[in-house]
C-alpha cells in the first residue's frame, strides 16, 4: 500500500493505524499547495480533489492499485485489511458506533470547527461561528470520555482520527482545559507509541516544509 500523506494533515490518523498494524506501506509525501507528491508527481492526477490521504492499494493491474479517498473509508479499509490488529469491531452494533464516532470526528470536528479555524482564507465571519459551534460539541465528547480511555472498548480507527484532529487545538486556538477529559484523553494518546512515533516524524517533516515554503 501507498499513502499520500501531508505532515500533520488528517493523513496522520492513517499512519497511526498502520503502525498500529505493522502494515508494510510506502508513505508518500504531498506539497497540497502546489498539488505535486515528492516524486513531481502531479497529484490531482491521483485525487482530483487534491486533498490527503489518498491510498493505493497493492492490487490491480501492473501493480497500481485502485486509490481510496475519504479519511473515514481508508481507515476502515485499514482495520479491514489487519483484522488481527483489532482496530475496528466485526460488523454489527459496534461497527455502528465506531461509523458514529469517525462521522462525528469528520463533520462535527475536523469540517466544522478545525477547517475554518485553520483556513487562512475563511472569512473571520466563518471563524467567529465555528468558536461559537465548537463548545457544544467539545461538551459531547468531554461527556463519553469521562469514564473510558478510549471512544470504544479499546484503541480503533477512530481514536487515531480523533487524536490527530485534537492534535490541531494550538494551533486552532483551542485550549482543552475546559474539558479535562478530551486533554487527559489527548495526553494518554500521545504516549501511544504507534502515535508519538507518528507525531515525532510529521512533526518534523511539516518544520522542513515550512522552511521550504519561507524559502519561496
Amino acid at each position: 500500500m501507498q499513502l499520500y500523506f501531508g505532515p500533520l494533515a488528517c493523513s496522520m490518523a492513517t499512519r497511526i493505524a498502520l503502525y498500529e498494524a505493522g502494515a508494510d506501506a510506502r508513505f508518500t509525501y504531498v506539497d497540497t499547495r502546489a498539488k505535486r507528491t515528492a516524486e513531481g508527481d502531479d497529484f490531482l492526477a491521483i485525487n482530483p480533489l487534491g486533498q490527503v490521504p489518498a491510498l493505493r492499494l497493492d492490487d490491480g493491474p501492473e501493480g497500481r492499485g485502485d486509490v481510496v479517498f475519504e479519511n473515514q473509508a481508508i481507515l476502515q479499509y485499514v482495520a479491514d485489511r489487519y483484522p488481527e490488529a483489532q482496530l475496528a469491531p466485526p460488523p454489527g452494533r459496534e461497527r455502528v458506533r465506531l461509523q458514529q464516532w469517525l462521522s462525528f470526528v469528520a463533520t462535527e470536528l475536523h469540517k466544522a470547527v478545525f477547517i475554518p479555524l485553520l483556513a487562512a482564507d475563511a472569512p473571520e465571519g466563518a471563524k467567529e461561528y465555528a468558536r461559537k459551534f465548537a463548545p457544544k460539541r467539545f461538551a459531547m465528547l468531554e461527556r463519553h470520555l469521562a469514564n473510558r480511555d478510549f471512544l470504544l472498548d479499546r484503541f480503533s480507527v477512530a481514536d487515531a482520527y480523533l487524536t490527530t484532529v485534537l492534535n490541531w487545538g494550538r494551533a486552532a486556538g483551542i485550549d482543552y482545559a475546559e474539558w479535562p477529559a478530551v486533554k487527559a484523553y489527548f495526553g494518554r494518546m500521545t504516549k501511544r507509541p504507534s502515535v508519538a512515533k507518528a507525531l515525532a516524524e510529521e512533526f518534523a517533516l511539516y518544520q522542513e516544509q515550512q522552511a521550504r515554503r519561507q524559502v519561496a
